[in-house]
């Protein structure tokens, strides 16, 4: 089955050896939904192929499978592709470098909401971002709606996925970065120097980053608030730090 969104393509695979298929073939599987309690040998192998390609596993009732079924046929096991191919880390940095330009790389911790991550991907390419990175799990994937949300920046923007953030970015660190966290209790954005290779990180605005990947961050950002709520939109706190960068990049 395909889902179609104004020319975003997302497969939905349905029943056991399709999604077994799916894996062996290589398709890139972003969710995948099996049924609480299924521990038969199909079962077995399609969890053993999702661990290969780190894709994270959600475990549901019956009635929730029924509701996503297209077929009415799941077997007890539904997976969907990506939208668009995810890209390596190397490759963002290629693309600064074939711009001769420090990077720019948004990382993104707890981001679930699809349409924050489209916006968020619309609002990298604006700002001149070189590329994205999210994490395996927790995290909205390349869907028909983060696609169609983002306007058409995912034809152009990056998004790599990584299993482990935290180590992502000790090892874009050797690679000359410093990174710094949004989060309500930093340093007022205005008073740090954002200029150079810069990995922006942004957490969700229930949680915000977590602690391990914060503890990785060598600045924490905050972004000055005149009201009575105290937290941004996760794509609007990500476009207000991206464009300071940008403006501090402009001087």
């Amino acid at each position: 089955m395909v889902k179609n969104y104004m020319g975003y393509r997302e497969f939905v695979i349905e029943g056991r050896n399709a999604v077994i298929e799916a894996f062996r073939a290589g398709k890139p599987i972003d969710r995948l939904f099996i049924q609480d309690g299924t521990q038969d040998g199909p079962i077995q192998t399609i969890k053993r192929e999702a661990r290969k390609q780190d894709t994270m596993i959600k475990f549901v009732a019956k009635e929730r499978l029924d509701q996503l079924s297209e077929t009415g046929k799941h077997q007890g096991v539904i997976a969907y592709t990506a939208a668009y191919e995810y890209a390596d880390v190397a490759d963002i940095l290629a693309t600064a470098h074939s711009k001769n330009e420090p990077p720019f790389i948004i990382l993104l911790d707890n981001i679930e909401d699809p349409h924050n991550l489209g916006a968020i991907i619309r609002t990298a390419n604006l700002a001149g971002a070189h590329g994205i990175i999210i994490p395996k799990n927790r995290a909205a994937g390349l869907t028909a709606t983060v696609a169609r949300t983002s306007a058409g920046a995912l034809n152009y923007t990056p998004v790599a996925k990584v299993t482990n953030l935290g180590k992502t970015i000790e090892e874009l660190k050797k690679e000359g970065l410093w990174f710094v966290c949004a989060d309500m209790d930093g340093t007022t954005m205005y008073q740090l120097d954002l200029k150079g290779p810069i990995g922006l990180v942004i957490g969700s605005e229930g949680e915000g980053v977590g602690r391990l990947v914060r503890e990785k961050c060598d600045f924490i950002a905050s972004i000055p608030m005149k009201g009575e709520i105290d937290s941004l939109n996760a794509s609007v706190a990500a476009g207000v730090l991206a464009y300071e960068i940008v403006r501090q990049r402009m001087q």
